[in-house]
């Protein structure tokens, strides 16, 4: 990057320390699945941290956990509308589904009962289903966002079950390795910082405990470096070296349900947080354990993203400093986009382009790159939407209005298309085209 950049990141970066009296703070930024910048203030001992130094991450873990759940979807293990009990059966939540387990809209408690589980040794799987009687659904399943962090105790314990081994060896054999991230652990292994609170009236340190969470680790037990969250963050932008495929990655991002407790700002995916901030929608999700903050966040449509770690509980801006971090990285070095440059397109595919009509209403069929094709308002606004193919003339819906539904291409008898069906829609060439099934008919007597 250059050099001003560089300096204005580390400004941000060194205020932010300095400001909130954090004991050490790291970060760096990402673009297109390399980590191009990062940058350390404090001391972790009597050195300067690193881009190796452990910190524990909170519940950015659970981004990880999500993977792995995915991952047994994909290979149909499971399918995010099967509810808990299929797959874990005696629960007081059997009711609930995976999907809402990972968007935190199964209605699930938000904390383990007990003792305060972030800083006390956690007990097995057993003790933790057996506290949660009937109490601990507070919500109706689907009634609305409710943060769960025992929600990913239960999905810890889904995979493990499925996979037939403990929950982080699933994580590091099928997500971590692969991605070359040996540096993430559930305890500190080499070069760590130890997790500080910092008097909120004096310069002085009390350090933090923490121990193993036991049947709660998926929730937020893991250590990290800069190096390694910042592959995760690549990962979660799209960069999935297989682990998953790219689509499955883009619907853990899109948005399923809303913080609606202010003028909402974010909300979840499928075990993803999604952050809306100028205009950008961006994606990842932040940690918090006691002694330690963090903070991974990506803009898929840019492949920028950044990432922050600090060993304090609290007063850190780990979020804002992300989103400053990853919004200056853009504005004073935007990227370049692609060089254009033509495809091959299948002369059929050609033939379906251009003007198409709903009703009086004009919309461009265009193709994207060899196969994908859009239908979009001639003015701009209204229902559009992207589709992949599946089949002779039919294809999906991957946004939009349309997620999900079908469109087929209606054929005239000498073969020429002359309508598109989509959810029941007709779409003609020209407006109302009587010699298309237009729903309702046209009048005989045409326009006038």
């Amino acid at each position: 990057m250059l050099a001003s950049t560089e300096l204005a990141l580390y400004r941000r970066l060194a205020r932010e320390q300095a400001s909130s009296r954090t004991p050490s703070l790291v970060a760096a930024v990402v673009r297109d699945g390399n980590l191009v910048w990062s940058g350390a203030r404090g001391r972790v001992g009597s050195a300067r941290p690193d881009d190796d130094t452990q910190y524990r991450l909170g519940s950015i873990t659970k981004t990880m956990i999500a993977t792995a759940v995915l991952r047994l979807r994909d290979e149909g293990r499971l399918e995010l509308t099967d509810p808990i009990e299929k797959h874990l059966p005696g629960t007081a939540f059997a009711t609930a589904t995976v999907a809402q387990l990972l968007s935190h809209t199964s209605g699930l408690t938000s904390e383990s009962p007990g003792q305060w589980w972030e800083r006390t040794p956690g007990g097995d799987w057993g003790a933790l289903v057996a506290s949660l009687d009937k109490d601990a659904t507070k919500l109706r399943p689907g009634f609305k966002f409710h943060y769960s962090n025992v929600g990913f105790g239960v999905l810890g314990e889904l995979v493990a079950r499925l996979r037939g081994k403990p929950w982080f060896d699933v994580v590091r054999e099928e997500i971590l390795t692969p991605l070359g991230m040996t540096r993430t652990t559930p305890h500190p292994q080499g070069a760590h910082a130890e997790g500080f609170a910092v008097h909120p009236f004096a310069d002085v340190l009390l350090p933090e405990p923490s121990p193993d969470a036991g049947a709660m680790a998926p929730a937020g037990q893991l250590w990290s470096t800069v190096k390694d969250l910042g592959r995760w963050t690549s990962f979660i932008g799209g960069h999935t070296g297989g682990v998953l495929s790219e689509d499955t990655v883009a619907e853990m991002r899109m948005m399923n349900t809303v913080d609606d407790t202010e003028v909402w700002t974010t909300g979840f995916g499928l075990g993803v947080m999604v952050v809306r901030y100028e205009g950008r929608h961006l994606a990842g999700h932040t940690g918090s354990m006691p002694g330690f903050l963090a903070a991974s966040l990506v803009d898929p449509a840019t492949g920028t993203g950044a990432l922050c770690l600090t060993n304090a509980t609290a007063g850190v801006g780990i979020t804002q400093l992300t989103l400053d971090l990853l919004t200056m990285t853009d504005e004073l070095e935007p990227a370049l986009p692609d060089e254009w440059e033509p495809s091959t397109v299948d002369p059929a595919l050609l033939a379906l382009t251009g003007l198409w009509h709903w009703g009086p209403t004009p919309y461009h069929l265009r193709v994207l790159g060899s196969d994908l094709i859009s239908l979009d308002p001639a003015n701009g606004g209204g229902r559009a939407s992207r589709f992949r193919p599946t089949g002779p003339d039919t294809w999906l819906g991957l946004d939009g209005y349309y997620t999900g539904e079908t469109l087929t291409v209606g054929r005239d008898a000498s073969g020429t298309a002359n309508h598109l069906d989509l959810a029941t829609f007709i779409f003609t060439r020209t407006p109302y085209d009587p010699a298309a099934p237009v729903p309702g008919g046209v009048d005989e007597n045409g326009w006038r």
